[in-house]
């Protein structure tokens, strides 16, 4: 199929709005496992009933989660420009739109993570205790290993979601597809441009939630 005068024109920077995208929401999924993960490990364990319940800890945990699940993402990103500059050096650019986004996906997939891990069967917990299993076997060897198809899942709607926080980076400069789209399709009324960065952001999503599916089935003993 040949493609529009139009996009062959920008096709060096339609390539790089795509590399923009992949870093945003790289360093964003990175940012969720390495942090989200524990952190709704933690929520789960400090839930009533739980091995380490404790009030004070899930209340405070879980109320910073939802407050920052609760912003809207567009006013998350301009409230968090000062906190930013002073992480990465500066407010713009690619780098800088990853701070906001990996806060906002530590967030989103420790709830998921918790969830994941709140399916799993009261009596995998009871077996595991009676045979005397520390609390890093637990969640390592029975609850991990039984949610895991749950937590791939939970990983794949995060990164559908980030793909999509990652289209408004542009009001810091971050670029990416979605910036991309804006400025050179809508702003300049080469609607063959937005239209062909739309169909590029379908074909991505569809391919990561493929891929997370068929992950997920594959890891799933109990299928």
């Amino acid at each position: 199929m040949m493609l529009p005068e139009s996009v062959l024109k920008y096709q060096d920077e339609i390539w790089q709005a795509i590399g923009e995208t992949f870093v945003m929401v790289g360093i964003s999924i990175t940012a969720a496992i390495l942090v989200g993960l524990p952190l709704g490990t933690l929520l789960y364990l400090f839930r009533r009933g739980q091995r380490y319940q404790n009030r004070v800890l899930f209340t405070v945990l879980g109320s910073l989660v939802n407050i920052i699940r609760s912003f809207p993402f567009l006013l998350l990103v301009v409230f968090m420009i000062p906190f930013t500059r002073m992480v990465v050096g500066t407010s713009i650019g690619t780098l800088a739109a990853t701070v906001p986004l990996s806060v906002i996906a530590i967030a989103y997939y420790a709830r998921l993570v918790e969830q994941a891990l709140l399916d799993v069967p009261k009596g995998v917990i009871e077996a595991a205790s009676s045979m005397g299993a520390s609390t890093v076997q637990l969640v390592f060897k029975f609850l991990y290993v039984e949610a895991r198809s749950g937590l791939v899942l939970g990983l794949t709607t995060a990164t559908i979601s980030f793909i999509s926080y990652s289209t408004v980076m542009g009001i810091v400069g971050g670029g990416g597809v979605g910036d991309f789209a804006i400025r050179y399709g809508y702003q300049r009324f080469e609607s063959e441009i937005m239209i062909f960065m739309i169909i590029i952001m379908i074909i991505l999503v569809q391919m990561i939630q493929f891929t997370g599916n068929r992950l997920s089935r594959f890891l799933d003993r109990r299928s």
